[in-house]
């Protein structure tokens, strides 16, 4: 006999979550984020877990489709943020500038507002997505080794390129407002390492935190929240996050963040999208290992306001046991709603 599945919050619920409203269960978002190799490994197995939900739903775009902006000198192929260095040298910039798509007349909205349509009709929480913002993004086009010397030794261009990804994010952004009305606006750029973040504080406030204030001060008025993914270590970054109108941060790394400490220093500032570790964790516990976790993680981070998701950390890779990411999703729902109820808050 097939198990019951679970129906998908409606948004109403997970707005309640993310802006500490009560929730009558803890939202999972970006649950099932399937890693290298895991479809491979165990292939329509996986379909098991679809009584399982994801409770919003994600429209993505590839926000610079490199290959398609013709540019006139040809980019390496490869797959990782250095095996492909796009602008190897300053003077190229301005034509990468140049080519940059134009938010205004790209067909792929069109697309993606038809998809938005029917998911407003089901009543379902709506993101729209994409990978790479202010570190993530130039350290794919520049380079990691090029970019850490270009904060120190050209942070004119640095801002340069970097105002130019804020005027092209924006323009999609508000594209999306006025087309695909998402609720929320998920994005990534991995701050951190395992034991703090990639560039100084200091670094960070002056040569990027000008364009995520330029975000948030573009999402707040249309009352989009901002999920921001970055691994590692960003305690020291938290407070500019916030502060620059981030809603929602993930995942809070586990043996690079302490989770409790930042709930002490950051719950009543931010929601979290908590995530179960994939790289222990999942990997290495027993069901009933990861069950404790998972439970953890919610006592840790669910307060009686609300202000937590719960999430994989990362993408769950190969090798992970199958009942190990079952034991996950069935514990964050089973748990997290009694969590819930313990507040006075399930309907």
């Amino acid at each position: 006999m097939a198990k019951k599945g679970w129906e998908p919050l409606p948004k109403e619920e997970v707005i309640k979550a993310v802006e500490r409203k009560g929730p009558c269960r803890i939202p999972l978002v970006n649950a099932k984020w399937w890693g290298e190799g895991l479809r491979e490994q165990y292939g329509e197995r996986l379909q098991e877990l679809d009584r399982f939900p994801d409770d919003p739903v994600t429209l993505w775009i590839d926000m610079l489709p490199i290959k398609a902006m013709n540019l006139s000198w040809q980019v390496k192929a490869g797959a990782g943020h250095d095996s492909n260095v796009v602008i190897d040298d300053w003077a190229k910039l301005d034509e990468f500038i140049a080519k940059m798509p134009d938010p205004e007349t790209d067909p792929r909205m069109d697309k993606l507002a038809q998809q938005a349509a029917a998911i407003h009709a089901q009543g379902r929480y709506l993101l729209f997505a994409w990978w790479r913002l202010f570190f993530e993004r130039p350290w794919s086009l520049r380079g990691m080794e090029n970019l850490m010397i270009d904060y120190y030794e050209s942070p004119e261009m640095v801002h340069k390129m970097h105002d130019a990804l804020c005027n092209l994010y924006i323009a999609y952004l508000k594209r999306a407002f006025r087309e695909i009305k998402p609720d929320g606006f998920w994005t990534s750029d991995d701050l951190g390492h395992q034991t703090q973040s990639m560039m100084s504080p200091q670094i960070f406030h002056e040569q990027i935190k000008p364009y995520y204030d330029r975000i948030g001060a573009t999402l707040k008025p249309a009352k989009v929240h901002w999920w921001l993914h970055s691994c590692g270590n960003n305690t020291p970054l938290l407070p500019d996050l916030i502060d620059a109108g981030v809603t929602v941060f993930h995942p809070v790394q586990k043996h690079t963040m302490d989770e409790k400490a930042t709930v002490a220093a950051f719950g009543d500032k931010i929601t979290f999208l908590a995530g179960i570790d994939v790289q222990h964790t999942l990997q290495e516990k027993d069901p009933a290992g990861v069950r404790e976790e998972v439970r953890f993680l919610i006592d840790t981070f669910d307060r009686p306001e609300g202000g937590m998701c719960i999430a994989a950390g990362n993408g769950i890779v190969s090798g992970t046991p199958f009942e190990n990411i079952e034991a996950f999703l069935e514990e964050a729902l089973i748990y997290g709603q009694r969590h819930r109820q313990q507040y006075g808050k399930a309907r």
